[in-house]
Order: structure tokens, then C-alpha cells, then sequence
């Protein structure tokens, strides 16, 4: 059995990457590359390796071992350094990434890239190869899933407790070599768990691994605690979608016009940071409620968001919306835009056009808007005199402060404005598609203001926007839900739309 401890100088061109994928008919007789790495932190995109240790498994025993300290050439930091053991001085003197690329691809040409919690080490390995303009692509297979299925119930399965739970020697404990060992111990032990020689047919054992194999080489990259079977079971229609912990709370809501093939598109996106790793490992069960459309399934998440602020959302979490902006127009003619508090806007006493989180963010929008429409900012409350505001001074606004730009010319500017953040009708009803044959959606706007949707079967029969109202379920309008309604409706939609004036 050879050691490799550090790096030998290989250069020269790196091989073809292999075409692979985790479509396998693995045998027991196939190699694993059982592979534990140290990096500089926890994000593929910035930080680097500094350690990288492969054991070479035949599917009867390990047969051969590859160690080397990596340079990282950036500093590694202290805490890591406090973790890991591995120093700025140690690395000095290590080969860099490129100069060991060549003998990792050959190390692991042709054999299963199996790791715990194989999506971080893969990720990893995967962007170093990228910066070099190589396409690094295993086969994979995580210990962690395969722990959970062939040892079910333990406290816990990081590779520190998992370890002290069936008695394996773990040595150098957050150190590529001392992890990567006893990676390679478990998974011996599991592959045999899996194998009891029935009737004295070894055939017979082998094929129990075999199959076994196949199937967590397939389901690698899902999450942990997720089985094949349910991502099989998962909808192919417009919906919305739920991930629990195991304690059953939601900490995500997505939607889709595909949940199943958005749910796969999740756990197979390439690990970015140790919280997306965290975020997919706890991640216990899927539920989903189906939506029937695009439209309902985002007007149903963006509340639901609202609602549960799920762990990791962190779009549409925000459900409080008290400033608003509002529109009128003043004794000289002038359409003027400002913002104020929705249940406190002084003597502007109208619906706001659109509602925002606070004051701060209310005058970001408004300063926007005199940006891109080039409206004055005195007459946008964003500019306090009772001269010329700033921007005619250093010429970009026309003067409808001081009285140069006439009302009428000036207030096209703000029709526009306006009409960028409003609905083209005031009050509306959208139907489509329903769930199911026989059933449709109703989304209700009324004077501006979103009050909810509903499904009905296709021969619900309205004849007033109240009959409409009373088939809707209510939900809060808000900034985002604006922002759905406006695109959908901007959008080459083919739904039917009833307007009511």
C-alpha cells in the first residue's frame, strides 16, 4: 500500500475530464475515492483548500492513501488555524492548487468522489478545478446519507459522533488525513452492514452492495434526511412548496409551475457556503399545497413568507407596510408625489399608490422615480425650500419649482410615474387555470388595492366585482404583491381579465 505525503511535482497537462455522471452499474469491485479536505473558510466562491487527503477503497478494503498540505496563498485565519491546527508557517512551503491538480485528477480518474457531507468537499474541489478552466465531474456518494439508511435513530450523524456511536478511532480530528481515515473506516463498516453472506452466498451479499450503492450514488446530492421516493412523489404542476426540520417547522416556502422540478433544481445547485450546506441538512420532509397557476402560486408564497417568515427566506419576509406613497395636486396645478405614514398622512387623505416598509425606503422609491422621470424634488417632498430645489440649480430638473415648467407639461412626467406603479385599471378580476379540470382561479383588485384570490368550479357565474369578492379568500395587499399583479399583467398572459370602473 503506498502513501503519498506531499507533492512530487507532477505538471504538464491536465487529462480530459472524464464524462460522467451518477447514473452507475456499480459493483462491489469498483473504486471509491473516499476524500476529506481543509479549506480557509466555508465558501467555495472565496476561500481556499489547505489540506486535501484521499483513501482509495476497492469495495473490499482500503488499498491506497494520497495526503498533501495545500498553500492557499491568502492567509488562513485564526479561528481556522485554532480548529484545524494548520498554520500560515505549515503551508508555506506546500505545494499550491495547480501543482497537485494533476495528480488528484488521476488519483480519482474513474472512481466514486465519496465524502461526509460529500456536497462540501465536492464543491470545493469543483471550484479550485474551475479557477484553473478544468472541469472537475465525479460520480458521488455521501457517507452521511448512507449512515442515516443503514443505521437509523443515532443522536446525531457528524462525523465526530457518528464515530464515537460505532466505535471508530477517530484521530486528528478536523484534519483532512485524521477525517478522510476515519471516513474511509465507515464506510468499510457500512458496505458490510449492508452484506450479510445468506446460505453461505457470497453472490448473493455482493448484490445486496451493489444495489444499495447504486441507489445512494443516484440520491447523493439530496439532502440527508430526503428519500428518493419523495422527491418521486413530488407534483409536476404549479404550486407552492414547504421544506421542514425535523422538529416539522417550515424553514423554506418556494414556488413553482413545476415543484417537482424546481425542488430537484434545489438540491442540485453546487454548495456556495456553509449556511446553503446547513440550509439542505436540515431539510426533513416536503410538503406542498398545488396552486394551479403562476400567478396564484407567487401571490400564495409571497403570504405565506409573510406569514411563517420561514429561517431561510430572506426575500418578501417583511409583512408591515406603513408608509405609502400618495399623489395630489396643489393650488397651482402641479400633480405632486409624497410619502407619509398610511394610517397618519396628514391632510392627504386618498389610497396610497403603492405601500413600502417605511419612510426610508418610501423616499429611496421616491428618488428613484425623480431620477428616472425627471421630476422636481421640491415637488417630490424630497427637497425642503421655498426656492429652486438642488437639481435646478445644476440644471436637471425644468423648473416646475419656481414656476418655469408649466403644470401641464410637468405632470405628463408624473402620469408616467405613476402609471409605472399603478395597475392600468382600477379595479379588476383575473381568472385562469384552476388545479384541477372543471376549476378556476379569481385574483380580485378593487380601486387599486389587492383583496385576495380564490378558486371556483368553471361554472361559477358573477355578475357584480362583489359576487367576485365573495368567492375570494383575503389576503394583505402590500409592495410585493403590487409588484406580481403589475408584471403579470404586463406580461404576454392569456388570461381573462373583467374590469370594473
Amino acid at each position: 500500500m503506498k502513501r503519498i505525503t506531499k507533492n512530487i511535482g507532477l505538471r504538464g497537462e491536465l487529462p480530459a475530464p472524464a464524462d460522467t455522471t451518477n447514473e452507475t452499474d456499480l459493483n462491489p469491485s469498483h473504486l471509491y475515492a473516499i476524500i476529506d479536505i481543509e479549506t480557509t473558510g466555508g465558501q467555495p466562491a472565496q476561500d481556499k483548500i489547505t489540506e486535501i487527503a484521499i483513501f482509495i477503497h476497492d469495495g473490499q478494503k482500503i488499498v491506497d492513501k494520497y495526503n498533501t498540505l495545500i498553500n492557499p496563498q491568502r492567509p488562513i485565519p485564526y479561528f481556522i488555524t485554532q480548529l484545524t491546527g494548520i498554520s500560515d508557517e505549515m503551508v508555506q512551503d506546500a505545494p499550491k492548487f495547480y501543482e497537485v491538480a494533476k495528480e488528484i485528477v488521476e488519483f480519482t480518474e474513474g472512481k466514486v468522489f465519496v465524502a461526509h457531507n460529500v456536497r462540501f468537499d465536492y464543491s470545493f474541489i469543483k471550484k479550485e478545478f474551475a479557477d484553473l478552466g478544468y472541469t472537475f465531474q465525479r460520480k458521488t456518494l455521501c457517507t452521511v446519507r448512507l449512515s442515516r439508511a443503514l443505521i437509523p435513530g443515532l443522536p446525531s450523524y457528524s462525523l465526530g459522533k457518528l464515530c464515537k456511536s460505532i466505535d471508530i478511532d477517530l484521530k486528528q480530528r478536523h484534519r483532512a488525513i485524521g477525517d478522510a481515515e476515519a471516513t474511509a473506516v465507515l464506510f468499510d463498516k457500512l458496505i458490510k452492514i449492508n452484506r450479510p453472506v445468506v446460505d453461505g452466498n457470497m453472490h448473493m451479499a455482493a448484490e445486496n452492495t451493489s444495489q444499495l450503492l447504486k441507489q445512494e450514488i443516484k440520491t447523493s446530492l439530496l439532502p440527508p434526511n430526503i428519500s428518493k421516493e419523495q422527491v418521486d412523489n413530488l407534483p409536476m404542476v404549479p404550486g407552492v412548496y414547504y421544506f421542514h426540520n425535523e422538529a416539522g417547522e417550515v424553514i423554506y416556502v418556494g414556488k413553482s409551475i413545476n415543484i417537482k422540478k424546481r425542488i430537484i433544481q434545489h438540491f442540485n445547485i453546487d454548495y456556495k457556503s456553509r449556511k446553503s450546506l446547513d440550509f439542505k441538512n436540515n431539510i426533513a420532509d416536503i410538503t406542498c399545497e398545488l396552486m394551479g397557476n403562476e400567478l396564484v402560486a407567487l401571490l400564495f408564497e409571497s403570504a405565506e413568507i409573510k406569514r411563517m417568515k420561514p429561517f431561510y427566506n430572506r426575500q418578501q419576509r417583511r409583512s408591515v407596510f406603513n408608509t405609502g406613497i400618495f399623489v395630489y395636486e396643489d393650488e397651482k396645478g402641479y400633480k405632486r408625489l409624497t410619502y407619509g405614514s398610511i394610517n397618519k398622512a396628514d391632510n392627504v387623505s386618498m389610497t396610497p399608490l403603492i405601500a413600502l416598509s417605511n419612510h426610508y425606503k418610501a423616499k429611496g422609491f421616491l428618488y428613484h422615480k425623480v431620477s428616472k422621470f425627471n421630476l422636481c424634488q421640491k415637488l417630490c417632498d424630497l427637497y425642503k425650500t421655498s426656492g429652486a430645489c438642488f437639481d435646478y440649480q445644476v440644471h436637471q430638473c425644468n423648473g416646475a419649482c419656481v414656476g418655469k415648467e408649466k403644470p401641464e407639461t410637468y405632470n405628463v412626467r408624473v402620469n408616467a410615474a405613476i402609471d409605472s406603479i399603478t395597475y392600468e385599471h382600477n379595479s379588476f378580476v383575473i381568472i385562469s387555470k384552476g388545479r384541477e379540470p372543471g376549476e378556476k382561479t379569481i385574483v380580485v383588485v378593487e380601486h387599486g388595492t389587492y383583496l385576495g384570490f380564490g378558486f371556483v368550479d368553471e361554472t361559477f357565474s358573477a355578475s357584480s366585482l362583489e359576487d367576485f369578492k365573495g368567492a375570494i379568500t383575503r389576503y394583505n395587499d402590500n409592495k410585493d404583491i403590487q409588484q406580481i399583479i403589475r408584471n403579470h399583467m404586463r406580461s404576454k398572459h392569456k388570461d381573462k381579465v373583467i374590469v370594473f370602473e
